[in-house]
């Protein structure tokens, strides 16, 4: 069926301009969260701090953080995202996901334009402004599963969900090269005033161009409208008319689900290795590896970049063996995670008992590069077993897998604030290595791309989808 691929906006198809402004939603939340990590560096005096083994004093910044408050100023985003998880879920089924995610990016665009001024006042007024920053990025993934279960037909699932959470790799690796630039060239200050500002244009654009459902969007044709509807199942259909009720979650039969908990699972455990390449790389370079800021800012985002394009590749290959019955749904999740788990699995290992800088750099990228196969894996699962409550599981999964975005900072500062050396991170590489076979064991043996019974409101069991 050709005609479904053009769109209301000229010969763009109105789906895919959603998941491309998704995409660069995603990207900016990501890239706000990220460009802190890059830019303390550059804003502490680690002189003062620590000594002159991490780096040329000129580029010591004004603040003397202790080791400590470095890493609750880098884990305090957590905090506010674990708040927001579940409630930013439900309100985007029960209401707008298209104004959760709106709301989300001002909040982290408003955020990071008053960080140097907070950063100036006080660390603790920093903290605060990461808090609300985390709060407002908590529901980005809730928000942005319930529109994809309304506009991505399930032949198009891989692909779509994996262009708009490729953008938090896209999001970190152009935002942290930015930062690192920024702060090497001009200012940290400037870091913070240059990407908020930039980052506003999107608003603008997501107010104007973006519906929650195909019925309620002006900017389509008739005929991906009727594509995209007909794409899904008759309940589903009508419910994004918002014709019917929507239905409530059946809470007992998803969190008992075998293949929901899977999903938590793996979603928990990569998400240390994720954070570990996310938050934590630019450290690693500096501390073990003796980059500079301007080197480690490049080198540290090549990376995320391949991981985007990998991302991309792998969920347009799965997709389109899913669409010629080559492999089941439930084959394509497992064969992404596996990507994203046994390949930064293996070169942990091999990072573990690496000191040689060029080898180092080249397993990093290709552990990073592989984990992008989480897009178009367990984090697109939701939607296949549960569409009705994508958000809301998603917001649980998602709640669980921020542990690890809080206890990675708090442990790596641990464990580095007197030894920075290979010693030190062979122990976190292996804690990563342990939950990586968790992972594996438990997604392959219970990971499921089957719709389940208790999705259906009228299937429920009692608990809490009687028909009214």
């Amino acid at each position: 069926m050709e005609v479904e691929a053009r769109g209301g906006i000229g010969k763009i198809s109105t789906r895919y301009l959603l998941a491309i402004l998704g995409c660069i939603g995603m990207g900016i939340i990501y890239g706000l969260k990220v460009n802190f990590h890059v830019a303390i560096v550059s804003m502490v005096n680690h002189t003062a701090v620590g000594g002159s083994d991490h780096g040329d004093a000129a580029e010591d910044g004004p603040f003397v953080w202790s080791k400590m408050v470095q890493g609750l100023l880098l884990s305090s985003y957590f905090w506010g995202y674990l708040i927001t998880q579940v409630p930013g879920g439900r309100i985007a089924e029960l209401f707008s996901a298209k104004w959760v995610m709106f709301f989300s990016v001002a909040i982290n665009v408003v955020g990071t334009l008053l960080s140097p001024i907070m950063s100036e006042i006080h660390y603790a007024a920093l903290i605060g402004i990461r808090v609300a920053q985390g709060m407002g990025g908590g529901v980005t993934f809730p928000g942005m599963h319930v529109l994809l279960a309304h506009w991505a037909p399930p032949n198009e699932r891989s692909v779509m969900s994996s262009i708009v959470y490729a953008g938090t790799a896209l999001g970190t690796v152009s935002f942290m090269l930015a930062a690192g630039l920024i702060a090497n060239y001009l200012d940290w200050k400037y870091v913070f005033y240059i990407e908020g500002s930039v980052s506003a244009i999107w608003l603008f654009l997501w107010m104007c161009m973006i519906a929650d459902t195909p019925a309620s969007q002006k900017l389509i044709s008739p005929e991906e409208r009727e594509y995209i509807m007909t794409s899904l199942d008759q309940k589903q259909a009508s419910q994004s008319t918002k014709s019917q009720e929507t239905p409530k979650l059946p809470w007992k039969s998803a969190l008992t689900s075998p293949a929901f908990l899977a999903i938590l699972i793996a979603h928990t455990c990569s998400n240390w290795g994720w954070y570990m390449v996310l938050i934590e790389l630019p450290l690693y370079m500096k501390g073990v590896l003796k980059f500079k800021i301007s080197e480690n800012a490049i080198l540290t985002s090549l990376p995320f970049f391949t991981m985007w394009l990998f991302s991309i590749i792998l969920s347009k290959t799965l997709d389109t063996l899913r669409e010629k019955k080559k492999i089941s749904t439930t084959a394509a999740r497992k064969i992404a995670t596996g990507f994203a788990s046994i390949v930064p699995l293996a070169c942990f290992l091999v990072l573990c008992y690496v000191e040689h800088r060029t080898l180092a750099v080249v397993l990093m990228t290709v552990a990073t590069t592989a984990i992008g196969g989480i897009f178009c894996g367990f984090l697109s699962n939701h939607i296949d077993i549960a569409p009705n409550f994508a958000g809301t599981l998603v917001a649980l999964t998602n709640s669980a897998a921020t542990i690890p975005g809080i206890m990675v900072p708090i442990v790596v500062g641990k464990l580095t604030k007197d030894d920075d050396s290979i010693r030190s991170w062979r122990i976190i590489f292996w804690v990563t290595i342990v939950l990586y076979v968790i992972e594996i064991l438990v997604y392959m043996a219970f990971g499921s791309g089957e719709e389940q019974k208790w999705n259906k409101a009228d299937q429920s069991e009692g608990e809490g989808n009687p028909r009214r």
